[in-house]
């Protein structure tokens, strides 16, 4: 039999492990990576499903979040992303993308672990386009730890404040300027329906998220205002050799999923663009999976 050419078997669509050792500082650049992430920038293919719609992206520099980022665009909205001052490098592609897309991009760079910053940022994000109607709540401190007697009391607070606090903080300053018809996504993780042993801290806010998600949507459901999460699987993005897991860990990323490979970023982009849009208009409190054929949502 022929296969046709709309037929990709995703077993053999990205790399699969093994992969070098390549240890960053956090918090990790996609720019060095080998192999590179693929975030869509030579595949996605938009077609106005999000035309004249205004973002908000944390972590909107690598991984995920330019994912999003660059398939918002392309489905045209304007972009705004949040990343820290260390990210640049990337951060300055990812602006280009949206230009190029035709839609306008705010780079707003800054540590969400600040209740003051995220505040700003998201008044930033309002000033830059007139008005905010679509928060994606993504950014996210992930780092390896084989013992809890590991985690000091900073870790927890950075893994905490960026995941869980800034969650709130941004959330909170975002909903007064969106009417209703706005959508606000929040990515949450595998780990918080099988949390690893290593990343307990983060597992515990990627739970954190999941509640969150689903008590939201209640109440801003009379608002006419969705709230949504995806929870990803193992995704080759920095977090992964910038700490969250280890080098030996990271040599056979993702092979122990059914797929037998790590997803890349554009492979969850299409769920944050159907989130976003008005085709999923019945869909709030839910939370869509993206984990290679592991137990999730």
């Amino acid at each position: 039999m022929t296969q046709g050419d709309g037929l990709r078997d995703p077993r053999e669509l990205y790399p699969k492990p093994p992969f070098d050792k390549q240890p960053q500082p956090w918090p990790g650049l996609a720019c060095k990576m080998r192999p590179r992430p693929d975030h869509g920038e030579m595949s996605y293919r938009g077609s106005d499903r999000l035309a004249g719609r205004r973002a908000l992206i944390t972590g909107g520099d690598s991984g995920i979040g330019r994912a999003a980022a660059i398939a918002f665009a392309r489905e045209g909205a304007d972009v705004a992303i949040n990343y820290l001052p260390e990210e640049e490098e990337d951060a300055r592609e990812v602006v280009e993308l949206i230009n190029d897309a035709g839609c306008k991009a705010a780079a707003l760079p800054g540590d969400i672990r600040d209740e003051t910053f995220c505040k700003r940022l998201v008044e930033d994000a309002v000033a830059e386009f007139g008005g905010l109607d679509l928060l994606v709540n993504n950014a996210a401190r992930q780092h390896v730890h084989e013992s809890i007697l590991e985690i000091t009391t900073e870790d927890l607070d950075w893994t905490f404040r960026t995941n869980l606090y800034a969650l709130f903080w941004i959330t909170k300053a975002a909903i007064p300027h969106m009417p209703p018809g706005s959508t606000i996504i929040n990515t949450t993780s595998i780990t918080a329906y099988q949390p690893s042993q290593h990343l307990l801290d983060y597992a515990v806010t990627k739970a954190g998220i999941l509640n969150f998600t689903w008590g939201l949507a209640k109440q801003l459901a009379s608002k006419g205002i969705r709230v949504n999460a995806v929870a990803p699987g193992p995704f080759w993005t920095p977090l992964q050799p910038s700490g969250g897991q280890t080098q030996e860990h990271l040599t056979e990323f993702g092979g122990d999923t059914p797929l037998g490979r790590p997803g890349q970023p554009a492979e969850i982009a299409p769920l944050y663009v159907l989130l976003a849009s008005a085709e999923s208009s019945y869909a709030t409190g839910q939370v869509f999976g993206a984990t290679g054929g592991e137990t999730g949502p």
